[in-house]
């Protein structure tokens, strides 16, 4: 198979992330969600290492709002000179938030910040200029802090080995989808002469209309 054909396969797919992401958003809105929805082992909190890395991998993809920020900061790490430290900065300050939760430290309104976090990072992949990378990683690491607090609330409670095993896969995977949004992202921007070219920009969208989906939810709810 062509490199040209690759190229345009994956920018075909890449416009259907926003469709597709704004269906998703739909079908949350439109369907109640259970108090455990972000759980992977059905609420219950983990006791041995495979449940800990089970529901570690699990919370940031069956988050929707967790999962749309892991690809928007994948995202906007494309082109950036050090693009790669951008997602790592956002899974450190994560770890740190859920230990933050751990220890029962407070962060208030963590759900309200979350939706916020979505929807600014969703608008910075609409914008011609972007932020220098080190600012991107500043306000990764701060919107890390809170997605790692609400991680928390699955592994409060479990033993250490457990909590070493969650906070594993949930760093694994978070880390994985981000660098796979950059590693992708980057192929489709090498064979666009656009700096911020249409596909980027629907899935700037889509994450956008996410955010306002979940904060609109968290006000009201």
């Amino acid at each position: 198979m062509s490199k040209d054909l690759m190229s345009k396969i994956l920018q075909r797919s890449l416009r259907c992330v926003g469709a597709i992401a704004t269906a998703l958003t739909i079908a949350f809105f439109a369907i109640p969600q259970p108090a455990y929805a972000h759980h992977a082992i059905g609420g219950k909190t983990p006791v041995n290492l495979f449940e800990g890395f089970l529901s570690g991998l699990a919370h940031p993809v069956i988050g929707l709002d967790h999962l749309a920020f892991v690809v928007a900061i994948g995202l906007l790490a494309v082109g950036q000179r050090r693009g790669a430290l951008i997602p790592a900065g956002f899974v450190v300050a994560a770890m740190l938030g859920t230990v933050i939760h751990v220890f029962q430290i407070d962060l208030s309104a963590a759900e309200i910040a979350i939706a916020v976090s979505v929807i600014i990072f969703g608008a910075m992949l609409l914008w011609q200029n972007r932020p220098h990378w080190l600012v991107t990683l500043g306000l990764g690491a701060i919107a890390g802090l809170f997605h790692g607090y609400a991680y928390g609330e699955s592994i409060v409670g479990a033993q250490m080995f457990p909590l070493f095993a969650y906070l594993l896969g949930f760093t694994l995977i978070q880390y994985g989808v981000a660098l796979v949004a950059f590693l992708a992202g980057n192929l489709a921007l090498q064979k666009s002469a656009n700096s911020s070219p249409s596909w980027l920009r629907l899935s700037g969208l889509a994450i956008c209309a996410i955010g306002v989906v979940f904060l609109t939810s968290s006000v009201m709810g």
